[in-house]
């Protein structure tokens, strides 16, 4: 039996909609409330398949979480998602190791591709660490969907060596 993608958030109506989702996909799954129980039960039960996690949440936040899980499971798929959208944000958690950064709101049909993507995708990854230093002064601000979707690009590909230019209005 696959073993179950954990779900951490502290809004449960964002649980609720990973619930029904995962569900009617035929994925199992394991919903937590806050970083310290999810921890709790990794301790108690083990690593799960794909993890799925809130940035911001009280006590342990979700960065905080990654670095820890990929301390201990450099291999486990873990997808970020937050409501805090800037360029920044997803450099830290890709430099953290996070396998995909998905910002809130998302779309259900994109959720669901990332992490069937996550379930299928060979767990012998390991996670290439970026200093972020360099991008402090990288003025990129904005919430359109398009600014989210670069925001999602540049996580994924601060794990590459490849040179990025970015163009557009301003």
């Amino acid at each position: 039996m696959m073993r179950p993608v954990w779900v951490i958030d502290d809004d449960r109506s964002i649980r609720w909609v990973f619930e029904k989702a995962l569900a009617r996909e035929g994925i199992p799954f394991k919903t937590f409330a806050q970083a310290t129980e999810a921890m709790e039960a990794l301790d108690a039960a083990g690593a799960p398949q794909v993890l799925v996690s809130d940035i911001r949440m009280p006590g342990t936040s979700g960065l905080e979480l990654l670095q820890t899980l990929k301390q201990r499971f450099p291999n486990l798929p873990v997808i970020v998602m937050s409501a805090q959208n800037t360029f920044m944000t997803a450099i830290r958690a890709s430099e953290r190791g996070a396998y995909e950064y998905l910002p809130k709101p998302f779309d259900l049909k994109e959720l669901i591709a990332i992490v069937g993507r996550a379930l299928a995708e060979p767990k012998e990854r390991v996670a290439n660490h970026v200093d972020d230093s360099e991008f402090e002064s990288i003025p990129l601000v904005g919430r359109s969907p398009a600014m989210q979707e670069i925001y999602r690009v540049l996580a994924r590909l601060m794990q590459t060596d490849l040179t990025v230019m970015i163009s557009g209005e301003s």
